[in-house]
């Protein structure tokens, strides 16, 4: 089974997700769940990537249906600090255009 971790910190209309391990389909319903909990605490949802060392597509399913369920409450979800293996799957399956950080998306 893939180690993954999902933390969340709310700041008045900012949550911030921070998401390490393996995002596959083993962590799909942890990773979802971290997500709209995050959507539902706040509209402005950033979610950093820098500790994600694998994604497949339950994690960018569930990085989309965030994205729409956020967009739909009036608010945004972006992510940050991709990289490697993760920031090609994002640009290969376009997601990452669609998540990109919004304005004050990387102001801590």
């Amino acid at each position: 089974m893939a180690r993954f971790e999902a933390t969340t910190s709310v700041d008045g209309r900012r949550a911030d997700v921070v998401l390490s391990g393996e995002c596959d389909l083993s962590a799909r319903e942890d990773c979802m769940e971290a997500l709209m909990s995050a959507v539902r605490a706040a509209p402005a949802v950033v979610v950093d990537l820098a500790g994600l060392t694998f994604l497949d597509s339950s994690g960018v399913h569930a990085l989309v249906t965030a994205h729409r369920a956020a967009v739909e409450g009036g608010g945004w979800l972006s992510v940050v600090n991709a990289g490697g293996m993760v920031a090609h799957v994002l640009d290969i399956t376009g997601v990452g255009g669609l998540l990109r950080a919004q304005d004050g998306a990387r102001d801590g």
